[in-house]
């Protein structure tokens, strides 16, 4: 039976005004597997009052307290791990070992958030005037609207909310229309079970026709003074505009165009290993998952064939299957994508060493072509597949130029066994995320996360996310009575 959901609006579940609902089916079979409620601009005003509603109190509440409701909701979201798998096979064909990936880390997040609600915050100045006291202090900004996407549906719907909650802000959450159960209500339940007061966290689903009116209804409230968007480039212009429009700052953590650059020094086995993991986890769909593959050209006839076979070899098809590594995209239309993609490429003049082909439903292959021309539509275009073009390299200069040919900056990884070299290589290269000696996909919830250029702005993880979402404010206790000149 496909499960029915509503919208959760101050504590409550009840249905979207209109009485509109939306489906969600299941990539590898088609089937549906939910009903959710399909929001109007009404519904997102509602769930703006009522965040509005909780910040003061929730802004009050003692620290102490907050913390315990993190904890409490990172141990029962790991003790939910077979429901959060289930959803996220039912949502969006996720293999087993993915969703449990991201309840793991997603727990993690929340108890990394629930450390920062006690950090110290802010600091002591000094001052020009002798018997001043100067202070720089953080204070949550109100209430925040957060947009999570599909592909991580739980570490990213939990990143969504948990800084900006940890810093003393309510939030007004829009699920993914094609994971909205775990990127949003599912996650809803666990933290209302935790403890976490009605009103603090809100969620707001809606039919994906519905999208932009959506989206703008809820940033251009003036109640709400912060947005975090995760999600494509293109989307997240709009998002950033839609902000900047109105002067609410925003983190946007958009798509890649990630390289992982095999040095000369590099193990090729261990690059073979590493590439594969970094092309094919989640099928490809991952914000640093990695399209393009540098090869210094010493290398780069051994490591083909190798990553070829190894690629060629990995169990595909139902992602119940707990050996399934390449399972499902997200839909037919995105294996179509893919497909044309990679078809096109091949008719401007690249190579198949392995996949390629027609999809088969939502099924693709785990893919590698060489010699794709800048001209491809593949060479800048983010593929969001299992699908990986391999170039090489004679210097650590060229390598770096065509690391950095993109419009996107958010991850890459250089292999080598020298780790100085790697790390001179690093240097050089504009991406926020740089792995010496990795691949390019990783997330730890204390870390930095985010990218430059297209890839968007701001970063969440650690106390960088807590700035994000609180404001800083200067100020001052005088010990005596000032002396003024008039």
């Amino acid at each position: 039976m496909p499960i029915t959901r509503d919208l959760l609006i101050g504590g409550t579940d009840r249905p979207a005004r209109g009485g509109r609902t939306t489906t969600v089916t299941t990539p590898h079979t088609g089937a549906v597997h939910a009903t959710v409620a399909a929001a109007e601009p009404d519904d997102v005003t509602a769930a703006i009052t009522a965040a509005d509603n909780a910040f003061r109190d929730w802004a009050a509440l003692s620290p102490f307290e907050r913390r315990a409701i993190f904890l409490r909701a990172a141990d029962l979201l790991e003790a939910r791990t077979e429901q959060a798998v289930q959803t996220m096979a039912g949502e969006v064909g996720a293999a087993a070992g993915w969703a449990g990936f991201n309840v793991w880390l997603a727990a993690n997040t929340l108890r990394e958030a629930a450390a920062a609600i006690t950090a110290p915050r802010g600091e002591v100045l000094t001052t020009q005037q002798p018997g001043i006291l100067g202070l720089a202090v953080r204070q949550p900004v109100g209430v925040v609207a957060a947009f999570a996407p599909w592909n991580a549906p739980i570490i990213l719907g939990i990143r969504a909310l948990a800084a900006p909650l940890a810093a003393g802000n309510t939030v007004v959450l829009k699920p993914s229309e094609f994971a909205p159960l775990a990127s949003g209500l599912f996650l809803a339940d666990v933290l209302r079970e935790a403890g976490l007061p009605d009103g603090v966290l809100n969620v707001i689903t809606n039919d994906p026709a519905d999208a932009p009116v959506i989206a703008e209804t809820l940033i251009a409230d003036d109640r709400v003074r912060a947005v975090n968007f995760t999600g494509s480039t293109a989307v997240g212009r709009i998002i950033g505009t839609l902000a900047a429009q109105h002067l609410k700052p925003a983190v946007l953590e958009l798509g890649g165009k990630n390289s992982v650059i095999v040095l000369a020094d590099a193990d090729v086995d261990y690059a073979v290993t590493a590439a594969a993991f970094a092309m094919c986890n989640n099928v490809g769909q991952i914000c640093m998952s990695a399209d393009r593959l540098l090869v210094h050209e010493s290398l780069a006839e051994e490591f083909t064939d190798k990553l070829a076979a190894a690629v060629e070899a990995l169990p595909a098809g139902d992602p119940a299957d707990p050996t399934t590594v390449i399972g499902p995209l997200m839909s037919p239309a995105a294996a179509s994508r893919v497909a044309a993609l990679v078809a096109d490429a091949v008719t401007d003049g690249a190579k198949l060493v392995a996949g390629g082909g027609d999809p088969n439903g939502a099924h693709y292959p785990a893919t590698l072509l060489t010699d794709v021309p800048a001209h491809a539509r593949l060479h800048h275009t983010e593929s969001f597949g299992p699908v990986c073009a391999i170039d090489t390299f004679e210097t650590d200069d060229e390598a770096v130029d065509k690391a950095n040919d993109t419009e996107n900056g958010l991850s890459a990884g250089v292999i080598t066994e020298d780790t100085s070299h790697g790390l001179r290589v690093a240097a050089r290269l504009r991406t926020g995320i740089v792995h010496i000696n990795d691949q390019t996909v990783m997330d730890e919830p204390q870390a930095p996360f985010g990218g430059f250029k297209s890839s968007g702005y701001g970063r969440f993880g650690g106390r960088w996310g807590i700035e994000s979402f609180s404001n800083t404010r200067w100020l001052t206790m005088a010990t005596d009575h000032a002396r003024f000149p008039f």
